[in-house]
């Protein structure tokens, strides 16, 4: 082989690469254009619950925008667009079988659409465009309810499906956004109630026409206000219809059917080969990603988002042939760089074939939709949230556990932790963990960040408050008091559930934190129960004016923190 023939090789990938963050931009641009327009159909139906006059209003101001020269041209567009892109995926899904229910579910109700809508969009806009029908609420009404009840019921499922499809789109684009799992009820609630109404308005409004053509004289009238072509025309239209969707569904099929005829090609002539440690390697075809091998091979491989390269769980060290890989686009490089990966790290789903190599998954395949499956919060499959953190630690205790007994120090710190747990869970907390005579604390991992920092100053009161009464009824157990150092502070940090086999929890890494803890450890160079950090204190809305301000050095970070040092933690926010 040529060096001419194996750079051919080498940037076919790549141009497939280059390409696929311009795709996913116009899927989901013109995925939108068309949501919306779903959508302001579905609002103008609810109107169909009061009357067929209000139902024409809102389709008046509808028309009034997508019947303009350039909306339309972008309304035709997106749906020609969305379609060829759909179709463009089937050809070029490597790997079927192993597609995430969300995502078979969007691709069905997706190329089931045009079956359903098809002829009643063409018997309105085109007949309109055509003849001059005058396609106002009425006669759409009277020809689904009177004329053809059947296209009723076909009109209602396109409804259904078309919503269906677009708000599963919906869930796949947002999941991952910080502010999605709170938002989610609120969402889930408007994606039941809207078409439910839109609905309930266009059987209200079909029965108000059908009880119409019982009045003498009205449904004549009807039929020649709506300006209809002759029957031989509208009979040649009906056939066209059909033609149309016989055509699309040939069109459906031979794209599944090229897709076939792909793989089946590479496989004779362009196999490579994938190992993955321990003597393991799988036949692989040149030009498929390192997610879809492992799929088609039924070798477990973790991947939360879907294959999108959005959430870099399947992410693989290369160990031989990364020099014949071609380099990451812009979005896989953008996630390596947030995560830090070292130069022989790629993203499976992003990362195409072209030679053999070896390669090692770097995380537990368990990740891939654990949370989802389970019916969890999707933030357990590691998720960026802007989170408060707690860090408690008591003072001198190494001292007082060496001189008493084994179950003396127990008995102390299970009423110490108690008495601490209480107060945290009671501010709205999440107890991360016990580490020695140590508390980890989450804040707002299921709320608003101002939430969560209100929460932690709450629980860091409640606990000082708490520790009087307990070295109160520990008077005659301790030579001194216990005291305590609390460390908060708030911002990014990874939250998911963590662990191996049965030892698995909640928790959260990051460099926030590292700096909550490391706030606990200053309240001893300061001699203070309390440290915040500016960021928390300014989240919260407690007011810490009246608190020394300092400024500190936190390793990794150009500028100096600012925190608040709090002597006596009971007297916040009093």
């Amino acid at each position: 082989m040529t060096a001419v023939d194996t750079q051919r090789r080498l940037n076919r990938p790549e141009r497939r690469i280059s390409w696929s963050p311009i795709i996913s931009r116009l899927r989901l641009y013109t995925g939108l254009v068309l949501f919306t327009y779903v959508s302001a159909h579905l609002v103008n139906h609810v109107a169909g619950l009061w009357s067929i006059a209000a139902l024409d209003a809102g389709l008046a101001l509808i028309e009034g925008v997508v019947r303009t020269q350039a909306v339309s041209i972008l309304l035709y567009g997106s749906i020609l667009l969305h379609m060829l892109i759909a179709l463009r995926a089937i050809y070029y899904r490597d790997s079927l079988k192993a597609m995430a229910v969300p995502e078979v579910v969007q691709l069905a109700l997706g190329l089931a659409i045009p079956l359903l809508i098809l002829r009643h969009v063409l018997s309105n806009r085109l007949m309109h465009e055509l003849y001059g029908l005058d396609d106002d609420h009425t006669w759409v009404l009277l020809n689904l309810w009177v004329f053809d009840p059947v296209g009723a019921l076909n009109q209602s499922a396109a409804v259904l499906v078309a919503w269906g499809h677009g708000c599963t789109g919906l869930h796949l684009w947002l999941r991952y956004a910080s502010w999605y799992d709170r938002a989610k009820p609120w969402l889930l609630s408007a994606a039941v109630l809207l078409p439910a109404l839109s609905l309930a308005g266009f059987v209200a409004a079909g029965m108000t026409v059908a009880d119409l053509t019982a009045t003498p004289g009205w449904l004549p009238l009807a039929i020649r206000s709506a300006n209809l072509p002759d029957n031989e025309t509208i009979a040649l239209w009906i056939q066209r219809f059909d033609e149309i969707k016989a055509g699309y569904a040939v069109v459906v099929v031979a794209a599944f059917a090229a897709r076939w005829m792909r793989m089946a090609l590479h496989r004779r002539s362009q196999g490579v080969r994938v190992g993955y440690g321990a003597g393991r390697s799988v036949q692989a075809i040149r030009g498929m990603t390192l997610l879809d091998v492992s799929r088609m091979h039924g070798i477990p491989h973790a991947s939360v988002c879907g294959g999108r390269g959005r959430c870099s769980t399947c992410r693989v060290r290369v160990s031989r042939g990364l020099e014949n890989l071609p380099p990451p686009d812009d979005a896989e490089a953008k996630v390596l760089h947030r995560i830090s990966a070292a130069p022989n790290v790629r993203l499976a789903c992003q990362t195409r074939v072209v030679e053999d190599l070896e390669i090692t998954p770097l995380l537990p395949p368990h990740n891939t939709g654990m949370a989802e499956t389970r019916g969890g919060p999707s933030y357990l499959q590691g998720r960026e949230l802007e989170i408060a953190v707690l860090f408690a630690d008591i003072r001198g205790f190494t001292t007082l556990s060496e001189e008493r007994l084994p179950y003396d120090v127990v008995f102390i710190l299970n009423r110490y932790f108690a008495e601490m747990g209480a107060a945290i869970e009671g501010a709205g907390g999440r107890i991360d963990k016990f580490i020695g005579d140590g508390i980890m604390a989450l804040f707002g991992v299921n709320g608003d960040p101002e939430e969560g920092a209100r929460q932690a100053v709450a629980a860091a009161r409640e606990m000082a408050r708490r520790l009087v009464d307990l070295n109160e009824s520990l008077a005659g157990d301790l030579e001194a008091p216990l005291r305590i150092g609390i460390g908060l502070h708030l911002g990014p940090a990874i939250v998911g559930e963590m662990g191996y086999g049965r030892v698995r929890g909640v928790t959260a890494v990051g460099d926030t934190v590292n700096t909550a803890s490391r706030l606990e450890s200053l309240t001893k160079e300061f001699g203070a129960q309390l440290i915040v950090s500016d960021a928390l204190a300014r989240a919260s809305g407690v007011d810490f004016s009246r608190y020394p301000s300092h400024e500190i050095e936190v390793r990794g970070r150009d500028q100096a923190m600012a925190i608040r040092v709090i002597a006596d933690a009971t007297e916040v926010g009093v």
